[in-house]
């Protein structure tokens, strides 16, 4: 698609190692989520190729878990393929609860560095790498004024978010790649290995398109 000058990114180690994992454990046995997600990696590369930094904002109902998963996994995707000037990625919800500390720990097992404030939503700084500015994570809507709002990627993370939000104001391209809510496992014995899972499978997805955009597609 594009072929990207390679850089030196700053990126925590235990970071790449973990995006590696993940593409080298992704499947492609669904040729139809294949085909979404080659959807998005054409539309980030003709963005690119237009001179324009491509802006993908990640939505589920509550922005609290997948569409913050999604914000920041594809965030390190983009800068572990040299991408991170030509990719700005955000996240929001169809309404605003809070980062759930579930899915913050289970970022924090990546690599990402999580410092947060006290309160109902907190705000939390997260970072990605060396040199990296850092993120800045909280729950809201998509049309957030922190967030983009024109002509940006809408990617809808739950089929609930999809099903409420026939329409996303400001979106020049919508695709749908729903992922299975981890809530579901939460107080159970399991919880930890589903929010793991289900950051690895986002991270492998993400890896697998930020690939196809740079031409360079590492191991998978």
């Amino acid at each position: 698609m594009l072929t990207i000058p390679m850089r030196e990114n700053g990126l925590y180690p235990e970071i790449i190692g973990f995006l590696d994992k993940a593409l080298a454990l992704l499947p492609h046995s669904d040729p139809e989520r294949k085909a979404q997600l080659d959807r998005l990696a054409r539309v980030i590369g003709k963005k690119i190729a237009g001179g324009k930094v491509a802006e993908i904002t990640f939505i589920c109902t509550h922005n609290s878990r997948r569409s913050h998963f999604g914000q920041l996994l594809a965030a390190a995707a983009a800068e572990c393929h040299g991408l991170g000037p030509w990719v700005k990625t955000y996240s929001g919800g169809t309404q605003a609860t809070a980062f759930n500390e579930r899915a913050v720990w289970a970022l924090r097992r990546v690599g990402f560095s999580i410092k947060g404030t006290e309160g109902t939503n907190p705000v939390y700084s997260v970072h990605i790498g060396h040199h990296i500015i850092p993120i800045a994570c909280f729950s809201k809507r998509y049309d957030h004024p922190a967030n983009a709002c024109h002509d940006f990627i809408a990617v809808m993370t739950c089929s609930e978010a999809e099903a409420a939000c026939p329409v996303v104001y400001g979106a020049g391209q919508r695709i749908a790649l729903p992922y299975a809510d981890p809530k579901e496992w939460d107080g159970s014995p399991q919880e930890s290995a589903m929010y793991d899972a289900r950051a690895l499978e986002i991270a492998g997805e993400m890896m697998y398109v930020m690939g196809r955009v740079s031409g360079r597609p590492r191991r998978h």
